[in-house]
């Protein structure tokens, strides 16, 4: 069986708080677990109006504690705002507290933009230091080795699933040369998907963590009870995104079925939402049938950028029961 998991944002709507946004999210996890999802992941990104989980480790902890068993992790923690140090330690202490439950994705942006960048005082050489950083959080997570003068208390010997991200060749081919799962957001930057995810299976090398190549994609589901519904929520998100790319980032907004865009918001909308998949359940489930036929990924995550709540619960419901029609019709066939 495919692995089928939720990327959440923590949308801040348009109207709504950070605290609404969260409550959210904690509603969301307890259905997503309900529901037989394998994992639930937050993601780092700073000073954005839309989006709440810029603590994400913060975040990550009151997720687990309010779910069981799903897993919970971070998609990701942009490594080069913090030391390596660090993140071994929070998710050291996360491992602690709930064991056999913590996934830590590494990026390499830096989720925000330069300001931001400069008010995290992050250094502007960190992003070439990735790799070895992405080496030094490992070693910190791994068995405490002699002479090993720096440990990670909580940490050491933990061994969290590590997990690369990327949208480019780069964490591709470093997942590959590390034996590391990686994950593409194909949600948001799906030009060099199937490149990357061929980049990463031919150069895969086995390793302790790993003994072959595990991708997982990310996309955008928006699923409803008829396909003229989807495509109003789908609606929230051109105009998200619109805004963003013109400089000027927002809180989620409503569905607005008099949006217009000119031509050259259409094509970067068309480009940067290639892996939006919305409509009814039969036209989800094509949609979603033909992409896992085409790329085969080991794992599926999918990001569910919806502006109402409720609809929003509702989309997860259609696309588990979907998905499960889907895995057994595999089976069967």
């Amino acid at each position: 069986m495919t692995a089928l998991s939720v990327l959440d944002l923590s949308l801040i709507t348009r109207g709504g708080s950070v605290a609404g946004a969260l409550a959210n999210s904690v509603d969301l996890a307890r259905l997503a677990e309900r529901l037989g999802y394998h994992r639930y992941w937050l993601a780092e990104h700073h000073a954005m109006p839309g989006i709440a989980s810029a603590a994400t480790a913060v975040v990550i902890g009151h997720i687990a504690g309010v779910t069981q068993h799903i897993r919970v992790g971070a998609g990701g923690i942009m490594l080069p705002n913090h030391s390596p140090l660090s993140v071994a330690e929070a998710f050291g202490t996360l491992e602690s507290l709930y064991p056999g439950r913590i996934d830590l994705g590494l990026g390499r942006a830096p989720g925000s933009d330069q300001a931001t960048m400069r008010a995290l005082r992050r250094d502007p050489a960190a992003a070439d230091r990735f790799p070895m950083d992405v080496q030094e959080v490992l070693r910190y997570l791994g068995p405490v080795e002699a002479g090993q003068r720096v440990v990670a208390i909580p940490g050491a010997g933990l061994d969290v699933p590590v997990w690369l991200l990327g949208s480019s060749l780069f964490s591709a081919n470093l997942a590959a040369r590390l034996g590391l799962p990686f994950a593409f957001a194909a949600h948001f930057a799906p030009a060099m998907m199937e490149e990357a995810v061929a980049l990463y299976r031919h150069a895969f090398v086995p390793s302790r963590y790993l003994q072959a190549p595990h991708v997982m994609l990310c996309v955008n589901v928006i699923a409803a009870d008829d396909d003229a519904t989807a495509a109003l929520l789908f609606t929230s998100l051109e105009q998200y995104f619109v805004a963003l790319r013109s400089g000027r980032p927002t809180a989620f907004p409503p569905p607005d079925a008099r949006m217009q865009h000119d031509p050259a918001q259409r094509g970067m909308l068309e480009q940067v939402l290639r892996y939006t998949f919305h409509g009814g359940v039969e036209r989800v489930r094509q949609s979603l049938t033909d992409f896992m036929r085409r790329h085969r990924p080991d794992e599926l995550m999918v990001a569910m950028p919806i502006y109402d709540h409720a609809a929003r619960c509702h989309s997860l419901s259609l696309l588990k029961g979907l998905w499960d029609g889907m895995e057994t019709d595999a089976m069967a066939g």
